[in-house]
């Protein structure tokens, strides 16, 4: 009994019919594949079919045959697929998370470090919350993100980029007309505070208000770029936010620097510690080079 006996006994049973099994499934002439039907029964030592001039049925035999031979031809594509991974290694897997937003300036540079490496490896790409990023590094989900340096996490950091802050507000606003605006302009202003996904910000930019004495009330938090962008079209209010938000400004928002010593943010890399993988201690080792290709960048 070999293989091709079970494909053909169950494409005969499937179609009940030897004719149309032959020549629609099969692709071979209806003698040859009676003969193979006869060849598998002898085999067996039961009729396995029933033919009537109405066609071809299951005998009981046929019908416990049936089910076995199913397993039998699956099991054996199952152990052909087994034997392909094998012979072609698995490629190795290299998650790289973002803090929403900053894809846009560290990707294209973070892919021309793993260029060569990109036949071997399996990049995926996702943006999130810095301190979801965090959380997804601790669990092994990401082996590195661009984020914020999030306290409370196992995990390593390494500046990559010292952001400075500057002033959101809508297009039309009064203070659009200014080349900078004053930290005192804020107050008494509608104003957009950072929610509990960017405390790392939040804490900035307190910190930059105590300073100069200048008190705000938000009327509204948000905690990614999009929503923030909505609010102060939408309320007409003003925040205070990194700059590299710039390149993602619909035309009802615009920006001014912060007249004097702005506040600034650093941007960091994370990674767990305990993470071995090759291609992160690679993409570690070229880190510097990175840097500097930004940087470079108009």
């Amino acid at each position: 009994m070999e293989l091709r006996h079970l494909r053909y006994f169950i494409a005969v049973a499937e179609t009940g019919s030897l004719t149309e099994a032959a020549q629609r499934r099969l692709h071979t002439s209806q003698p040859s594949l009676s003969r193979q039907i006869r060849d598998l029964e002898d085999a067996v030592g039961a009729e396995l079919l029933h033919r009537s001039a109405r066609g071809v049925v299951l005998t009981p035999a046929g019908r416990a045959f049936m089910d076995h031979a199913r397993l039998a031809l699956s099991q054996v594509q199952a152990a052909i697929e087994a034997a392909r991974r094998a012979a072609q290694p698995a490629k190795q897997k290299f998650a790289l998370g973002f803090l929403t937003g900053e894809e846009m300036t560290w990707l294209p540079e973070a892919m021309h470090i793993l260029r060569d490496e990109l036949p071997n490896v399996d990049v995926t790409v996702s943006s999130d919350y810095s301190p979801d990023l965090a959380e997804a590094l601790g669990r092994g989900q990401l082996d590195l993100a661009f984020l914020r340096a999030e306290p409370g996490f196992d995990l390593a950091y390494e500046t990559v980029g010292q952001e400075p802050l500057v002033v959101l507000m809508p297009s039309d606003h009064k203070l659009a007309s200014r080349k900078s605006v004053r930290a005192r302009d804020l107050t008494g202003l509608p104003f957009i505070g950072m929610g509990s996904k960017a405390k790392v910000l939040r804490a900035v930019i307190d910190s930059y208000l105590r300073r100069t004495g200048v008190a705000v009330a938000p009327t509204q938090t948000a905690d990614n770029p999009a929503m923030v962008m909505s609010l102060i079209a939408s309320t007409r209010a003003v925040t205070l936010i990194p700059r590299y938000v710039e390149d993602l400004m619909p035309r009802s928002v615009t920006s001014r620097p912060v007249d004097g010593e702005a506040p600034t943010i650093n941007l960091v890399i994370g990674y767990s510690k305990a993470n071995k993988s090759p291609v992160l201690k690679l993409f570690l080792s070229r880190l510097s080079e990175l840097v500097a290709r930004v940087s470079a960048r108009p």
